[in-house]
């Protein structure tokens, strides 16, 4: 049986979607989301740093571990996948014939810049961003004053009335 197509005045017919979504269905897959991967370290030709600046277009501005500010240019791979903030730590690759400039190969999680620092890969003054460090002390010298004393009054009115 063959159906006819009922139209009915000022509706325009629409070709039935058959796809499984376009472009913005790609968009909202992630995926290596969680995945747990190999720990990178440097090698030849290749720094740790620090971004100090996003500049824009794809690049930033980063302190190399070696002590260098460095323009460095965010590689097609990374760039609308791995989103780079202030404050991160990547990996770069120097340019042999630009000593000013490199090119980012990765980005690392806080946690695995942790596990860089503790491999002393990274030097200790590094900080590193977005450390959810709650129960690492820290806050010793936080004093709130609910230990039952009130601030100390109490040795004033002592003195207060030895005198």
């Amino acid at each position: 049986q063959e159906y006819a197509q009922v139209s009915y005045p000022g509706q325009t017919i629409m070709p039935k979607n058959k796809g499984k979504g376009g472009k913005n269905r790609r968009r909202g897959k992630n995926e290596n989301e969680n995945d747990k991967r190999e720990l990178v370290f440097k090698e030849d030709g290749q720094e740790y740093a620090q971004v100090t600046k996003m500049l824009g277009n794809g690049r930033v501005a980063a302190l190399c571990i070696d002590g260098v500010e460095r323009l460095c240019h965010i590689r097609g791979k990374l760039r609308k996948k791995v989103w780079i903030n202030h404050g991160d730590i990547i990996l770069v690759g120097l340019r042999g014939y630009q000593d000013g400039k490199a090119d980012v190969i990765l980005k690392y999680t806080a946690d695995e810049a942790r596990n860089l620092r503790t491999y002393k890969e990274l030097p200790e003054h590094v900080k590193i961003n977005e450390t959810a460090t709650f129960g690492e002390g820290g806050d010793d010298d936080i004093m709130f004053g609910d230990d039952g004393s009130e601030g100390g009054s109490d040795d004033d009115a002592e003195s207060e009335d030895d005198m």
